[in-house]
């Protein structure tokens, strides 16, 4: 394996009941909070006025920020940014899902950034500092409580960019899996394609001696697909929720990518597709990523016939080796359709009208993908491949 030096900063507060602890870890950091959320869900399941409760608790002053997109868009960002120069806030809490505390990471990090923060975002520049932040989590799937990672759409230029920093750690990330009951059952289906999807790219590096890091992606992709489809037929179910919540924060919180570097190509070119057409990022990788595998394939054969085998059950007797893997990606792809998500780039209304200027967004800071590279021409085939 790869040396490497692994740093996690992130307090995880999980379980039922917790959010009670929000008042104690925000007065850490002052009573002047910018509140982060999305279109409202909070409101109507009763988290937004159980967040007020405690904040009232260190007679916080609040400010509200709403209305982050799916995709979190700059415009948002900078909307936050600007709250938080004006109203002087001491810190920031994100409560909501992946999107929420992305365009929270950004606004952190730009309210301390004498600059645009397009620039950082886009690797022009350097962040100084950041804001605390701190995030109440009400959807399973990216994996943005327990990370570093952040995805900005400007959509004046049709880019859809992934950026970290050391100063974006969340300090604190509260996780009920009751918070989770509302999610509705395409998000709740999205959200499982995406943790897998997270764990799939870690997965697939060319690294030697890794039997530990493989063992860590493999349990969860099987718990996953062992818990996802009950949890879809019984999205109240205390324990599906738990454990799923569970399965989405370790997928990427580092735990599966010491030692050995996954490759990101997949997401790379949703985050394209889904700068032009603005589609969930689940159903888009749910369609992208069996046909990245199967262009991928010619690298490192043996460890698509491992993930085959120990992963998708593929029995190995009478076979080729490149029979197997074809198998796996095949099982991956019949248990993403099995549990309702998309298939083709066509169940979104996509076509092949757009896939040039799509490739031109993927591949606009050179060829990508770290176990298989990725040009402009293998971009348009996965696509076109993908319709």
């Amino acid at each position: 394996m790869q040396s490497f030096t692994f740093v996690n900063p992130t307090k995880l507060i999980f379980g039922k009941g917790q959010l009670e602890q929000l008042s104690k870890e925000v007065k850490r950091y002052g009573n002047r909070v910018l509140l982060v959320y999305g279109g409202g869900s909070i409101k109507r399941n009763g988290i937004y006025d159980n967040v007020l409760n405690e904040l009232e608790k260190i007679n916080a002053h609040v400010v509200e920020l709403s209305g982050v997109e799916p995709n979190p868009r700059l415009t948002t960002v900078q909307k936050g940014v600007n709250l938080c120069r004006e109203e002087n806030v001491d810190f920031v809490l994100a409560v909501g899902g992946g999107s929420v505390i992305d365009a929270a990471k950004a606004i952190v990090v730009g309210a301390k950034f004498d600059g645009d923060i397009w620039d950082v975002i886009t690797r022009k520049a350097r962040p100084t500092g950041a804001l605390p932040l701190g995030t109440v989590l009400t959807l399973a799937a990216t994996g943005s409580e327990m990370n570093a990672n952040s995805v900005i759409t400007n959509w004046d230029l049709n880019q859809k960019v992934g950026w970290a920093s050391p100063y974006s750690f969340p300090k604190f990330s509260i996780l009920d899996p009751a918070h989770t009951f509302s999610v509705p059952k395409d998000q709740t289906i999205y959200g499982i394609v995406d943790m897998m999807s997270h764990v799939l790219e870690a997965y697939f590096h060319h690294t030697t001696n890794t039997p530990l890091q493989d063992r860590i992606c493999e349990s969860i992709l099987t718990t996953v697909m062992e818990v996802g489809p009950k949890l879809v037929e019984d999205l109240e179910n205390y324990e599906y929720r738990e454990t799923i919540l569970y399965c989405g924060t370790m997928a990427l919180n580092g735990i599966t990518q010491m030692g050995a570097r996954g490759d990101w190509g997949t997401h790379n070119l949703e985050h394209a597709v889904s700068a032009v057409y603005d589609i969930p990022h689940g159903g888009g990788l749910a369609i992208i990523f069996p046909h990245w595998i199967k262009y991928a394939m010619g690298e490192n054969l043996d460890r698509h016939v491992q993930l085959a085998t120990r992963v998708f059950g593929v029995d190995p007797n009478g076979k080729t080796d490149e029979e197997v893997a074809l198998e796996g990606v095949q099982r991956l792809s019949d248990f993403w359709n099995s549990i309702g998500a998309p298939s083709r780039l066509a169940d979104y209304d996509i076509d092949n009208s757009r896939i040039e200027e799509m490739a031109e967004i993927a591949t606009v800071f050179g060829d990508y993908g770290n176990f298989k590279k990725l040009n402009k021409e293998a971009t348009v085939k996965i696509l076109t491949e993908a319709l």
